[in-house]
């Protein structure tokens, strides 16, 4: 069973698991818009890294290990997710979710945004030694709409991460894109990040 404490507190160390997850993962293929599943980004359709390029594990099936800060109790065992990497302090994660339905899917979208409306009182709430604040960065006009939220961790013993989120639905299908590095707001890659989110909505089929 998945237990919300553990969740927020391995979500605000991710990072440093990036680059163990460079040597343990296997590339693997996307599904393509062709083959009636949805398609997962490429690693190049993330935001630039300056000095490093993107690498992808493959597409697996389940909830991600650790799930992504703050939404991983409303992720269904349905889920499929797949982990992005750089040579540095920089990772990303894609979640998507098929509902049986377009309403089912519309509820999900919603329950998940409004656990990243609440994120930062939750983080805080579930780890006295973690600051959290956070920002939202709007609506994003691609298929039934996508909504994009940064939250910035600053730890007692010094670690400061930065993470951006964004949940997107197409129809019966909702995704969840999170990046994050270390770092603080001025080093949140907003624009890039937005242009992430509508490919990744864009290309679920």
């Amino acid at each position: 069973m998945y237990v919300r404490d553990r969740g927020v507190r391995a979500a605000v160390t991710v990072l440093a698991a990036g680059a163990a997850l460079a040597v343990a993962a296997v590339p693997g293929t996307a599904a393509t818009p062709d083959s009636g599943t949805p398609a997962f980004l490429e690693p190049s359709e993330l935001p630039p890294h300056p000095a490093s390029d993107w690498y992808a594990g493959p597409v697996a099936a389940g909830q991600p290990d650790p799930p992504p800060m703050c939404v991983g109790d409303a992720l269904p065992s349905t889920a499929s997710h797949r982990r992005y990497w750089t040579e540095y302090d920089t990772g990303a994660l894609q979640v998507t979710v098929v509902e049986r339905s377009a309403r089912r899917a519309e509820r999900l979208a919603a329950l998940l945004r409004a656990d990243l409306d609440d994120c930062a009182r939750e983080v805080m709430e579930q780890n006295p030694d973690v600051t959290a604040t956070q920002k939202y960065y709007g609506r994003l006009d691609v298929e039934e709409g996508a909504h994009v939220y940064g939250v910035h961790t600053v730890t007692e013993w010094g670690a400061t991460d930065i993470g951006l989120f964004s949940v997107g639905r197409d129809g019966r299908t909702v995704t969840v894109v999170q990046w994050g590095q270390m770092g603080s707001f001025e080093d949140a890659r907003v624009a890039g990040f937005r242009a992430t989110t509508v490919t990744a909505v864009d290309k679920l089929y």
